[in-house]
């Protein structure tokens, strides 16, 4: 497979946008195991401009890569990789019933890999925003997966133009504002939903389009399945100092020191390694084999691009 210098810096685009989404998914996580009353400004600040705003981002990147690791792969190695995120995902669920995993693998074994024998991006792209629709109107959360998933499928076959982020994000930003204040005098959930999406889009877009590659946010998000899952652990040790303050300035604190270790050691840790260690034990159980992971030197010639597929 050749690799050309574009595909390298899109693919570092993506990896510091999953990074984002992994900080913000951090201090939604931590703040939604807090309580909300009373309501302090922290609280108005996580409800109205960043809840249900990363996880759409997570899943959006999902689906482009599963097309790049569909491509490089194939889809029976592919269905043992979401085969193996299911059993993360179900040993995480033993500390922390909100994890996200499970319903990845299984959305993306039953929707994704149907949707791979589909012709070109536009049937994709119309099925996806058809099954984001349905799932706004019936209630969002969990259901909005298998859209995103398919629109992040159909936006990496169709590779729309660059020019497009500006001004797709500019609209998704005023969209998300308008609909934010429509929710705040009706309190109508599907206002809620749509205004997250748009927010999602929003942020993401113009991430791209102000900042593209980061470094520290590109190992952040080579290292979204082991961030994820330890991020999760620190929001179950931490419960109790959470539940205890009114003012919900732990949340921050706590999501925020985490952030900022988890953005130090993933930097520590790909300057050393060449996958995170849960990316690791995946790539080696969906391989079956032992996959070498130590770097010789920072020149090492096996140094892998960032990997598309984690989660």
């Amino acid at each position: 497979m050749v690799v050309r210098l574009g595909d390298v810096r899109r693919i570092g685009e993506l990896d510091a946008l999953r990074g984002v989404a992994v900080c913000g998914i951090m201090l939604v996580n931590t703040w939604q195991h807090a309580p909300h009353t009373p309501r302090t400004g922290v609280d108005w600040t996580v409800d109205t401009l960043l809840q249900s705003r990363f996880y759409p981002i997570f899943s959006l990147l999902f689906g482009i890569g599963f097309v790049l690791f569909q491509d490089r792969a194939g889809r029976w190695v592919l269905l043992r990789r979401l085969l193996w995120l299911l059993c993360f995902g179900l040993v995480q669920h033993t500390f922390y019933e909100g994890e996200v995993l499970s319903d990845y693998a299984l959305y993306g074994a039953a929707v994704l890999l149907p949707a791979s024998f589909l012709e070109g991006g536009i049937p994709v792209l119309l099925l996806g925003v058809a099954a984001l629709a349905w799932s706004v109107l019936e209630g969002g959360g969990a259901l909005e997966i298998p859209g995103l998933f398919l629109i992040g499928m159909a936006l990496m076959r169709l590779r729309p133009p660059r020019w497009l982020l500006t001004p797709v994000s500019v609209v998704a930003a005023a969209a998300s504002a308008m609909l934010t204040v429509f929710w705040l005098v009706s309190r109508d959930w599907a206002y809620y939903s749509t205004a997250a999406l748009a927010g999602a889009a929003a942020y993401a877009g113009l991430f791209v389009v102000l900042v593209g590659r980061s470094a520290p946010l590109e190992a952040l998000g080579r290292m979204a399945l082991t961030n994820y899952v330890t991020g999760t652990l620190v929001i179950f040790l931490t419960g109790p100092w959470e539940r205890q303050d009114s003012t919900r300035l732990t949340v921050v604190g706590i999501a925020l020191v985490t952030v900022l270790a988890q953005l130090a050691a993933s930097r520590w840790w790909l300057g050393r390694f060449r996958y995170g260690p849960l990316e690791w034990v995946w790539r080696c159980l969906t391989w079956f084999r032992w996959v070498p992971n130590r770097l010789r030197s920072g020149r090492d010639d096996n140094r892998p691009l960032p990997d598309p597929g984690v989660p």
